[in-house]
């Protein structure tokens, strides 16, 4: 996560300040291990020099295409999943005119304020485990706004499920949804986003995620280990 901006949009100090602290601890060590491309650019632009790349992984046999769906009408379903938190932007894709229905799964700080402003949304709470897969597949776009995550799990669990991802093109959805991809759409116009993620086929969307897995994670956190 990027917690110089999680601070200052919370308590308003600036990003410099925690970024000069976190750049003193992270270049006293071997490596700094970062989730994508962008973000170990953007690291090492900031000055953070032992920058390296580790990514993530799905369980790619929990989240499956294939299982049981909530029962819904035939509008398009988009979801959103993850923290009701100021910087996750929630409010952004709530505000998009969009076709059929919009559904939340998630807990957090804005909870209240943003089931009193957008009280047509289906609230779900906290999800996991099949619960949760069975959401993702239920729905037809997973919506991820948020400008300052690193990578966005839920996004690679989305695509595992085979529903496409739209976000913005930002550090953490450039690399795991990416240009014109078949993993969902990313555009400064969070609707437009979504409606181009609509017409993505699910299973190239499948396919997309499962470049995602734990192995090749693994392999890339043991080849960052030094000696003791």
């Amino acid at each position: 996560s990027r917690f110089p901006e999680y601070v200052h949009a919370r308590v308003r100090v600036p990003v410099g300040w925690s970024y000069a602290l976190l750049r003193r601890f992270h270049n006293a060590g071997r490596a700094t291990l970062a989730p994508t491309p962008a973000i170990v650019d953007d690291l090492k632009a900031r000055g953070f020099t032992q920058a390296t790349l580790w990514s993530r992984g799905v369980n790619l046999e929990a989240f499956t295409p294939e299982g049981p769906r909530l029962p819904r009408g035939s509008a398009p379903v988009f979801l959103y999943v993850g923290r009701l938190a100021v910087e996750k932007q929630v409010h952004k894709f709530l505000e998009c005119d969009l076709p059929g229905e919009k559904w939340v799964a998630g807990a957090g700080p804005e909870e209240a304020r943003l089931k009193t402003r957008f009280p047509g949304v289906r609230w779900f709470g906290v999800l996991g485990g099949d619960e949760l897969a069975q959401v993702y597949r239920s729905a037809d776009v997973m919506v991820f706004p948020s400008v300052t995550d690193t990578f966005g799990l839920v996004m690679v669990e989305s695509m595992a499920c085979g529903t496409p991802v739209a976000a913005y093109p930002v550090p953490g959805p450039i690399d795991v949804v990416g240009h014109d991809s078949p993993g969902g759409a990313i555009d400064n116009d969070l609707r437009a986003a979504c409606l181009a993620a609509l017409a993505r086929p699910r299973e190239g969307v499948r396919r997309h995620a499962e470049q995602f897995n734990w192995p090749d994670a693994t392999r890339q956190f043991e080849q960052a280990l030094v000696p003791l």
